[in-house]
């Protein structure tokens, strides 16, 4: 009984799901996926050395990690990176052990000069400086090394210094770079403080133009004077400490066994860091005199100005005072004869046969009275 009674609902149900027949569409193709964007290295060069001889140029960071792991003591490994991305420094930090903080502050950059060892890790922060012509300015750049026993890594963040020129000067004296990541070092820090050679002749220059607009009393130049004296002031921060660093890296000679030429090479560079120095605190020096004696110019301008002002306004005082004296003198016998000239008929004195001459007299002798007052008060 069940069964006839859910027999109809069955057939209707199969009828229902019959199969329609099929609708023809176009096929539309799946759009090809998005090109993902490339990721760019920042290694500028990469070379393996063997006795201060280039021996590979492996295309990566762990390819040349490669090269130091087949126990070679004379091998060294010398990345150069331009403003690398944190994931690609990440990589060579833990291929090549490098600390943590010395990573952060290489990736963050905007550090001070400095030097700091990690255990057989360096890492030195420098501040190059490059004089523009066209603009009159110096500007600023960083440069980041960490230096092993058998690896240079330099992360740059500026176009200066030439790190190209620095390899391939090395690379043309093999004996040199055979003494190791010291010699990288030497290297780099000679180009940084060679480089602050012609920063300080455009300097020089500069103090000069100024003098002499100090001088011709040019309105705009303590605004010139105020932005190359931070100028300077950002050059000394850059440069001094360099004193330091090199200080702290002759302390270690005994200690870690630099070689002695490297000993000598890095003394000649402490003595033109001293000679840089020195020129700056000049220019520090001579800036601040050139402001005071442009501010006693500025003020002795303004004194003949007000000077000038002064007499001025003292001459046209005595004008008029001449001016207001002569007035009242004409305004006397004018309010006299302004008085008697009235049309009225019952007026005093009118039938005097005296009348008019009295008038006159009245008028010459108020004007003379007046002129005398005046004249005994230097008015006239």
């Amino acid at each position: 009984m069940a069964d006839r009674r859910l027999a109809p609902l069955t057939a209707l149900s199969t009828l229902g799901r019959r199969p329609r027949p099929p609708v023809l569409r176009p096929v539309v193709p799946p759009p090809p996926p998005a090109p993902q964007p490339e990721r760019l290295s920042r290694l500028v060069d990469n070379a393996v050395y063997a006795g201060g001889r280039r021996i590979a140029t492996p295309s990566s960071a762990e390819e040349s990690h490669d090269w130091l792991t087949e126990g070679f003591d004379d091998r060294l490994v010398w990345l150069g990176l331009y403003r690398p991305e944190p994931a690609e420094l990440g990589e060579m930090a833990e291929q090549y052990d490098l600390p943590e903080l010395a990573v952060e502050d290489a990736i963050q950059a905007h550090q001070r000069p400095k030097f700091e060892r990690y255990g057989d890790t360096l890492f030195v922060v420098l501040k190059a400086a490059r004089y523009l012509d066209a603009a009159e300015e110096v500007e600023f750049g960083e440069l980041h090394l960490f230096l092993g026993r058998q690896f240079a890594i330099t992360v740059r963040h500026s176009e200066s210094p030439d790190l190209a020129r620095v390899r391939r000067r090395l690379e043309s004296e093999p004996a040199l770079l055979a003494k190791g990541s010291e010699a990288v070092l030497y290297a780099i820090l000679d180009a940084v403080v060679d480089g602050y050679s012609p920063v300080v002749a455009g300097l020089a220059n500069d103090i000069d133009e100024i003098e002499t607009e100090v001088f011709r009393g040019d309105p705009g130049v303590s605004r010139r004077i105020y932005e190359l004296s931070q100028e300077v002031l950002e050059f000394q921060r850059a440069a001094q400490p360099l004193t330091g660093i090199l200080a702290a890296i002759t302390a270690g000679f005994d200690k870690y066994g630099v070689d002695e030429d490297l000993r000598s090479y890095l003394r000649d560079v402490a003595d033109h860091v001293t000679q840089v120095t020195e020129r700056i605190e000049a220019f520090r020096l001579q800036l601040r005199d050139i402001l005071t004696v442009n501010a006693t110019l500025v003020a002795q301008r303004q004194n003949d100005e007000i000077r000038e002002l002064t007499v001025a306004s003292i001459a046209q005082g005595e004008e008029v005072k001449k001016i207001s004296a002569w007035a009242a003198i004409l305004f006397a016998p004018t309010l006299v004869g302004t008085v008697y000239g009235m049309n009225f008929d019952a007026m005093p004195e009118l039938s005097w046969h005296l009348g008019y001459p009295f008038a006159l007299v009245l008028m010459l002798g108020v004007s003379l009275t007046l002129y005398a007052v005046f004249k005994r008060r230097d008015w006239i």
